[in-house]
Order: structure tokens, then C-alpha cells, then sequence
């Protein structure tokens, strides 16, 4: 490209920034980029969202001991897609792609993402869709960065702005999903990404309105507890208590997952056996705990209309977490932060067998708060999107329990990316 072509395509991108006709006003030509991207996003969502409900419901017919060969070959048919396709990565490789690949997100992993994760989700596997729509929506961020040019913060922004639009879609909360997409690079440095807050938030609003039109999504919280009101002004204390023992399960299934990743790097066989075998193992815990099928966005809500015994209860909350644990390190493709949440529901009901004076809302959300800001250590999203997914306003105890959560939990994070120190980013 000549001096002439480079200087016109800067001259170009520097348009973006200026008013487009109300000088009165701060809002700029790039407001569209960003608004652009969110609609984009919210579609992808969308489209993605009516493809995995359709083969949910398709795959859903077979149960009882069906559901064991149903789910091996889904996950070998998800593992030849990855095998031969490519391996589209997982939350650690995101996260360090943005802090330490200059904000790229790779679009030619997508197509790989897409089909394994569809399988994988629809089948049963203990994983959401949230890690997947953030990798596509992301990338499709880097996408028009190269587009048009984009460097340096600026790239990164737009990257972040894309994988805001993905998690808003899913969870339904515009300033929750913002926030969730620079805490999730670095708990310590979420405020080094300060750029990217506002194309976040515009992205992750349009995205937000697209989606909710496309799949016609109501108004109101995914999941139903029980009406809560303050009564005892030291709610935050009990807050801090059941997000202690959330913490607790927090750090088993931490080292329970790692145990399994050691178990699945000593077979060394290709991904689709693997993945048939994660399978077999997800089948049987599922013939025998339905409700541990899926990655929870429906089940939380039977968890909580539905009577289980005390026993059944503790049972779920182990073979849940074992569930996930094999999902994750067998190869399955997704995303471990509302299967982290209907762990915590179950806690939560667990321990109201025992305190049932305490209002049933507050054990619950306390724990769903605590155990997942101990593994993605990502308090400030996690209590605005639980506000925002279980219709309790009152932020304190939520918060109380997040930090609980964050402050107690281990020294190497989960997500590995998280650990390396923000100097190494400038190299």
C-alpha cells in the first residue's frame, strides 16, 4: 500500500471519532461502529440460541439408559468436528489472547466453536453456551478492528466490546456482562482496560434489545426465588457465612477439575476419544440425576419448585460438580459460569434444610455469588448479574457474598491466564 492509499484509510479511521452532526454533542461516527457491532452480536446470539434449543429438543427424546450412547456420540461427533477442524481453544486461551496476543481474537476458530459447542451444550455436557457466544461475538470484534485498520487499545476495545455483547445476550444484563468482560481478563487490573467500558456498554445494549427480539425473551429474572425482605439489618453477615461455605465447594471443585485434567493427560488419545469417553462418564451421572443434565439455565428453577431430600440434594451437589469437572477436562466445548450457579443453588437449599429461618432467596443467591466469583474471581459482575437474573435488588448481601468469595479463593486462579502479572502484557 502507497503513502497516499495509508494516509487515506487513517484520515478515514480518524472520521470515526468526530461528530456526526450535533457538535452540541459528545456523540461520534464510532458510536455506530459500536452499535454496529452489538446488533451483529445480538443476531449471532440469537440465531445461535434457536439452533441449540432446536437440537436440545431433538436430542432430549432419548433418556433413560438412551441418553448414555446419546451423549458418546455426541462426544465424539463434537470431537471429530474439533479434530479435524481445529481446536477452537477454551476461556483460558480467550483470556490470554486479549491480554497477550494485542486483543486478538482469531475468527477462523469460529466455525470449529460453533459445531462442537452446539453438540456438546444440546447433548447434556455440564457447560453453557456463554464461552462459545463470547469467542464468536469476540472475535467478530477483532474482525472489524482488522477491517478497518485498528490498533493497539483501540483493537482491544473492540474486542471487548464484542465478547460484552455475547455475555449480555445470555444473561440478560447490559452493565452486568460489560463489567463481567473486563473482569474476567484480570481481577486485579479490570481498570486497565478502562477504554473499553463505554463501547462495552453501548454493544452490549443493542445486543441486548436484538437478541430479546429475536427469541421473543421476556422481561423479568430467568430464575424464580422466593420473594425476599430485609428483616435483620446483619443479612450481609449471614451473606458472608454461606459464602464461606460456597468458597469451601469453590476450592473442590477447583482441585477436583485439576485432578481430572491430570487423569486426562496421562490417555493420550485423539480428542474424539476422549470426548466419547467424557461421554459415557456424563451419561451415567445423568441416568441416574436427570437434573444434573444440561448447564442449568432451566434446572435451577426445578431445584427451587420442586421438594428434593436432604440426601438427594448433597447427592446433586456432588455429581454436579463432578459433572462439570468432566465436562471441562474430557474436551467438551463451553462455559462453566451458570453450571457454577445452579452449584451454588443447590448449596444454597442445602443449607436452609438446616437454618430454615433464613429466607430461602438469601441462602441461595449467597451462594451462587460466592462460589462463582471464587472461581472466575469476578465479584463486581457477578453481583450486578445475579441482581439481575434472580430479581434480588437488594445488592448488599450479594456483594458481601462475592467478595467473600473472591477475597478466600486460592492463590492460582482457575482460568491460568489470570495469573500472569500485567508487566508481561507491555513485552
Amino acid at each position: 500500500m502507497n503513502f497516499t492509499s495509508k494516509r487515506n484509510r487513517i484520515a478515514k479511521i480518524q472520521t470515526l471519532h468526530h461528530p456526526v452532526s450535533f457538535k452540541s454533542f459528545v456523540f461520534s461516527r464510532i458510536f455506530l461502529l459500536w452499535a454496529f457491532l452489538g446488533i451483529v452480536g445480538g443476531i449471532t446470539a440469537g440465531l445461535y440460541w434457536i439452533v441449540l434449543e432446536f437440537l436440545t429438543h431433538k436430542i432430549a427424546f432419548f433418556t433413560g439408559l438412551w441418553v448414555i450412547p446419546t451423549m458418546a456420540l455426541c462426544g465424539l461427533l463434537a470431537g471429530l468436528v474439533i479434530y479435524f477442524i481445529g481446536d477452537p481453544g477454551e476461556m483460558h486461551l480467550m483470556v490470554n489472547n486479549i491480554r497477550f496476543n494485542k486483543g486478538k481474537l482469531d475468527p477462523k476458530n469460529n466455525p470449529s466453536m460453533i459445531l462442537s459447542s452446539l453438540l456438546c451444550v444440546s447433548a447434556g455436557g455440564s457447560l453453557g453456551p456463554e464461552a462459545p457466544l463470547v469467542q464468536v461475538t469476540g472475535s467478530t470484534g477483532t474482525w472489524l478492528g482488522n477491517l478497518l485498520r485498528l490498533k493497539g487499545e483501540s483493537l482491544r476495545s473492540l474486542t471487548i466490546a464484542g465478547m460484552a455483547s455475547g455475555f449480555t445476550a445470555l444473561f440478560g444484563a447490559p452493565l452486568g456482562g460489560s463489567l463481567f468482560a473486563l473482569e474476567i481478563l484480570h481481577h486485579k487490573h479490570a481498570v486497565e482496560y478502562y477504554q473499553a467500558i463505554i463501547p462495552a456498554l453501548v454493544a452490549s445494549s443493542f445486543s441486548y434489545v436484538v437478541f430479546a427480539v429475536i427469541i421473543n425473551m421476556g422481561i423479568g429474572p430467568t430464575w424464580n426465588l422466593p420473594t425476599y425482605e430485609l428483616v435483620d439489618k446483619f443479612d450481609f453477615m449471614y451473606a458472608v457465612v454461606f459464602g464461606m461455605c460456597a468458597t469451601f465447594v469453590g476450592w473442590i471443585f477447583i482441585y477436583n477439575t485439576k485432578l481430572f485434567q491430570k487423569i486426562f493427560k496421562l490417555i493420550e488419545v485423539p480428542i474424539y476419544i476422549k470426548m466419547c469417553v467424557g461421554g459415557i462418564i456424563l451419561g451415567v451421572i445423568v441416568y441416574y440425576f436427570p437434573v444434573t443434565r444440561y448447564f442449568g439455565h432451566e434446572q435451577i428453577n426445578t431445584l427451587i419448585t420442586e421438594s428434593f431430600s436432604l440426601q438427594f440434594l448433597f447427592a446433586i451437589l456432588a455429581f454436579k460438580i463432578l459433572a462439570i469437572s468432566i465436562t471441562v477436562t474430557s474436551g467438551w466445548r463451553g462455559g462453566f459460569i451458570i453450571p457454577l450457579f445452579f452449584v451454588g443453588a443447590t448449596l444454597g437449599l442445602i443449607i436452609h434444610h438446616f437454618i430454615p429461618s433464613i429466607n430461602l432467596a438469601l441462602t441461595i443467591v449467597s451462594c451462587m455469588a460466592a462460589i462463582n466469583s471464587c472461581v472466575t474471581r469476578t465479584p463486581m459482575s457477578t453481583t450486578i448479574l445475579l441482581s439481575a437474573l434472580t430479581g434480588f435488588t437488594y445488592f448488599i448481601p450479594i456483594l458481601f457474598a462475592s467478595l467473600t468469595g473472591y477475597f478466600l479463593a486460592p492463590r492460582q486462579p482457575f482460568i491460568k491466564s489470570q495469573l500472569k502479572e500485567i508487566e508481561h502484557e507491555e513485552e
